[in-house]
Parts: C-alpha cells; sequence; structure tokens
C-alpha cells in the first residue's frame, strides 16, 4: 500500500530528478545525487522506481502530465475550429517549452537502451499537436506529402523557437509570440 508519505517522496524524487536531468543529461544523471538532494538514504529511490531507466520514465510521465492537463483549457479557446486549435496548441506548446526549459535534454534525451524500454513515450509530448495537423491537413484535402511537409514545419517552428527564446536569441515576449502564432497560422495559407 503507497501511503501519503511515499508519494510525497516519489513526488520530490520527480523534482529532483527533473533537475538533475537538466544539468547533467541522460548519460550522468545519478540516482545517488537525487537522493541526496532530497535528503534521503541512496537505496530510498529503488523503493519508488525499479532503476534508473524507470525513474526516467516516471519523470517524462509526469512532463507529459503538465502539458496534458493544459491541452483541454486551450482547444476550448476555439471549439470546433481546427486550424485556430492547432495554432494556439503550436503557441502553448512553446510557451511549455520555455517555462521548462529541461524539457530540451528530456526532448532531445538519446539513449538506446532508454529508448527500447521506453519507446515513443517523448513522442506523446507533441502528439496533439501532430494530431491537429493531420486533421486540419485532412479536412481540407491536403495531399499526405503536402501534410508530412506542414507537419515538419510546424514542429520546426515550435521547436525553433523555444530553442531561440531559452538560449537568448530572440525576446521571450508576447511580440515575438505573436510571430509564432502568425508564422504557423500562415504555413496552412501555403502550398
Amino acid at each position: 500500500m503507497i501511503t501519503e508519505s511515499d508519494k510525497t517522496v516519489r513526488e520530490r524524487l520527480i523534482q529532483a530528478g527533473l533537475q538533475e536531468l537538466s544539468l547533467h543529461g541522460i548519460q550522468d544523471f545519478s540516482v545517488r545525487s537525487v537522493a541526496s538532494a532530497c535528503g534521503i538514504p541512496c537505496a530510498a529511490p529503488y523503493k519508488h522506481f525499479e532503476d534508473k531507466n524507470s525513474f526516467i520514465a516516471a519523470i517524462i510521465e509526469y512532463l507529459i502530465s503538465l502539458w496534458e492537463s493544459r491541452i483541454p483549457e486551450i482547444m476550448a479557446k476555439s471549439p470546433g475550429d481546427l486550424r485556430a486549435q492547432l495554432t494556439e496548441i503550436s503557441v502553448e506548446y512553446v510557451k511549455f517549452l520555455v517555462q521548462n526549459s529541461y524539457f530540451r535534454s528530456i526532448i532531445m534525451l538519446k539513449d538506446p537502451d532508454f529508448d527500447q524500454q521506453h519507446a515513443g513515450l517523448r513522442h506523446r509530448l507533441s502528439n496533439t499537436a501532430h494530431t491537429l495537423v493531420r486533421e486540419y491537413c485532412r479536412s481540407v484535402d491536403m495531399p499526405e506529402d503536402v501534410m508530412a511537409y506542414k507537419l515538419y514545419i510546424v514542429r520546426s517552428l515550435i521547436y525553433g523557437a523555444a530553442l531561440m527564446f531559452d538560449n537568448g536569441e530572440m525576446e521571450y515576449s508576447e511580440k515575438n509570440m505573436a510571430y509564432v502564432r502568425q508564422a504557423v497560422n500562415r504555413e496552412f495559407d501555403l502550398p
């Protein structure tokens, strides 16, 4: 039986694990360092997670849940308007990535052992935008190759903008977020 205390420790471990991933990436991720940051014995995390990979998977699941909890509110702003929904999901995803900059280390995570065990977990983060682009393109009878191109462009805009804001290449401001919104929306006016 999981106690309230166990839930609190698990949540603290996930928060400290986010920081550890942000600072050291997956290759140098240390469960021992996370335990130390939480002030618990180094074996304690294994009460909550089977191994290092399941710990990292739990961190990613936590991040996915944060993002997914925002989606219904975003979608509700433009009911029935796929193009407006995909534009706003894209803009909000950029904001989410900027506000949670440690995401970059998780999205870019490359580890064969982790990938085999948890294939597709990271892809859930962008699944809503991906689905909306496909639904919109199908609703206006875009050919599959054009749809694939549009998906590539939108994903590039999202990740490129987040990176540029995060590294200071562009100021993170409402004006520049309006540029992101305009670029995503405009892409669907182009052939």
